[in-house]
């Protein structure tokens, strides 16, 4: 309707076009599957495409950092902004819930079950711990087939937890004039506010669809991206790259990640997890690391972890990082991949090699001793 409205005003020639970050950014996918005639084209900047994978649960982990203060910070909590789940549906599993001793021990966890009106989304994100109908409703990824008019896609290569997995995928499935790009912002970190950076992208962008002016964007590559480490743009036909040369590293002893497959009479590597870990602790793990390389090396594109593992306990979180190793020792985070162990189900038709997909729609029981297969899919890079 606000689209309609704008392109019946005397001071618009009947061209639309959106613009915005994060949730500015999501919301622009949503709006662009209604179809409104008088929207031409959009540009949404880190923009999550599935609320379950993207927002929600990252693997199957929920996402408690962001959610449990998003919308006690950004909105003021009126009667209409107040949970949708109907409270006899949700009763048995918040009661469920409310005996989980992974709520038990986090108050704020306990208290957004126990009075669902202080913080409704985050309310309705912990009754729907499996994916479903909830958040089918409000992704863009299903409606990407709704949508036709031309779309720019920018994320940052930072932004792993939320916005970076949903430009990849509304640029691999979206049937429209489109554009990506992948940069990294001047914080380092996200875009700064008041938001500056890219506007002369923009402007490009919208001058071509909105104006009819040639200003030779649709003549250059469609993806462009920064190269982390060289501070290099590089012009890209496709993604994942065509000349990408699939390899394998393995997990081997004595934390060697190597090129060569590990011998047969390997020993497996175990570590525990620490109960109460207090804030700033160190987080028990196994680090895996290559030799030092003997030459440049670069990784671009979708990367995935395979392991074999047996639990002594009924679940598990896998979180894996991908670092970079300065001579000197210090690390830098590359990338990140999640799992909770009871969501390891795959679905082999949705998945590839390099990036597995995992239904999320139910739990698959752990037996404690047993050795199972986790895929765990982390984010792209470069």
């Amino acid at each position: 309707d606000l689209i309609e409205w704008i392109a019946s005003q005397p001071w618009c020639n009947g061209k639309v076009g959106m613009l915005g970050m994060s949730y500015f950014g999501m919301i622009q996918l949503l709006v662009a599957a209604q179809n409104p005639p008088h929207l031409k084209a959009i540009f949404p900047i880190d923009a999550a495409a599935d609320m379950y994978r993207h927002w929600g649960y990252h693997g199957g982990l929920l996402h408690l950092s962001f959610l449990s203060t998003w919308w006690d910070s950004s909105l003021v909590v009126t009667r209409a902004d107040r949970s949708p789940s109907p409270a006899a549906e949700v009763k048995p599993i918040v009661e469920a819930l409310l005996e989980h001793p992974d709520v038990r021990s986090h108050p704020r966890l306990y208290k957004t079950l126990k009075w669902r009106d202080k913080n409704p989304h985050f309310f309705d994100v912990l009754v729907h711990p499996l994916d479903g109908p909830y958040y089918w409703e409000r992704s863009a990824y299903t409606k990407f087939d709704k949508i036709r008019i031309p779309c720019y896609f920018m994320s940052r290569w930072t932004a792993q937890y939320i916005h970076l997995p949903g430009a990849f995928s509304a640029y691999a499935n979206i049937d429209a004039p489109k554009k990506l790009m992948i940069t990294l912002p001047e914080s380092g970190v996200g875009f700064n506010r008041p938001w500056h950076e890219n506007h002369d992208i923009v402007l490009r962008w919208y001058d071509h669809w909105l104006k009819g002016i040639d200003t030779g964007l649709m003549n250059e590559a469609p993806i462009r991206v920064l190269v982390q480490g060289t501070g290099e743009w590089r012009d890209e036909q496709e993604w994942p790259l065509a000349r990408t040369r699939w390899t394998k590293l393995h997990l081997s002893v004595q934390g060697r990640l190597q090129w060569d497959a590990p011998g047969w009479n390997e020993r497996p590597d175990r570590f525990a997890n620490a109960v109460g870990l207090q804030p700033g602790g160190k987080v028990p793990s196994l680090r895996y690391s290559t030799l030092p390389l003997a030459e440049n090396l670069e990784i671009t594109g979708p990367i995935a972890l395979t392991l074999y593992a047996a639990l002594s306990t009924p679940d598990a979180h896998w979180i894996v990082e991908l670092n970079d190793i300065d001579p000197d020792g210090t690390a830098k985070r590359v990338s990140i991949g999640w799992l909770k162990a009871s969501h390891r189900e795959i679905n082999a038709g949705r998945s590839k090699p390099w990036k597995p997909f995992h239904p999320h729609t139910r739990v698959t029981p752990i037996e404690p001793g047993r050795v199972g297969e986790y895929a765990i899919e982390i984010c792209d890079t470069c």
